[in-house]
């Protein structure tokens, strides 16, 4: 029952776009690479930098560092379950531009033109690598990263941040509860679980935010703004109509 039950929620956790939305290519003069955008040109006058880097599970992710000359921060993200590089690029010049940070986003196992096949130990060496490359190659310090996780991408951020006592802050987006409380109503933990975010919560020593909504309002096709279904949805794991408050423990 736990082993496929765990399956199944490991099943329901990873839907890369397939196919991929973006290609990798290397430059013939430089070798530098360079994501190419199906339907898209990346604006040239971004500073971009695209890198493969190796995991201690054996795979090689893309990943791609956005650089903002005044930036004092990096925001190191992890996206959701269904994005790719090639979904998040915009979103990731534009949060660069506009919060005024480096930015550092990355593909898990499996997804874009990463290597492998995703899981959840797979995500967790994957940031893992991109943190490193934060602090090797770009000599980012522990305590002016802030992470980032987005859905799926709150269980990653928050393994990470678990052992990161220094960090600035750790955002998550829409976080999961765990993977088993996303489809069933339980109320405990078990061994099968996987992103046990909830019981990782209290091991956070940097402040935290927690941006959430209540209510999915869904649009029927045909249906107007003014006439429409609208739909209470449980989402993510969180209870309609409820609010799970954790800890904020600020140490700047």
């Amino acid at each position: 029952m736990g082993t496929a039950t765990s399956s199944m929620a490991a099943k329901l956790a990873f839907y890369p776009p397939n196919p991929p939305t973006y290609n990798v290519s290397a430059d013939e003069v430089t070798g530098k690479l360079h994501l190419s955008i199906r339907g898209h040109r990346p604006r040239r006058a971004v500073d971009v930098e695209v890198m493969k880097l190796p995991t201690n599970k054996g795979n090689e992710i893309v990943a791609m560092f956005v650089k903002n000359p005044s930036a004092s921060l990096t925001l190191l993200y992890s996206h959701g379950n269904a994005a790719d590089l090639g979904l998040m690029y915009f979103i990731f010049t534009e949060l660069s531009s506009h919060l005024n940070v480096n930015l550092m986003g990355y593909d898990y196992s499996g997804y874009g033109q990463s290597s492998g096949k995703p899981s959840e130990q797979d995500t967790y060496a994957d940031i893992q690598a991109a943190y490193k490359c934060l602090k090797d190659r770009y000599g980012m310090k522990e305590e002016d990263i802030i992470l980032y996780g987005q859905s799926l991408g709150s269980g990653p951020a928050l393994e990470l941040a678990t052992h990161l006592p220094q960090l600035r802050a750790l955002v998550l987006h829409s976080p999961i509860l765990s993977g088993l409380r996303v489809m069933y109503p339980v109320t405990t933990s078990c061994w099968f679980d996987i992103y046990k975010n909830i019981d990782k919560i209290p091991l956070v020593n940097c402040p935290v935010l927690v941006i959430h909504m209540m209510k999915l309002w869904t649009f029927p096709t045909g249906s107007s703004c003014g006439n429409c279904a609208r739909t209470s949805t449980s989402h993510c794991g969180w209870r309609k109509g409820s609010i799970v408050t954790w800890r904020h423990f600020p140490n700047t």
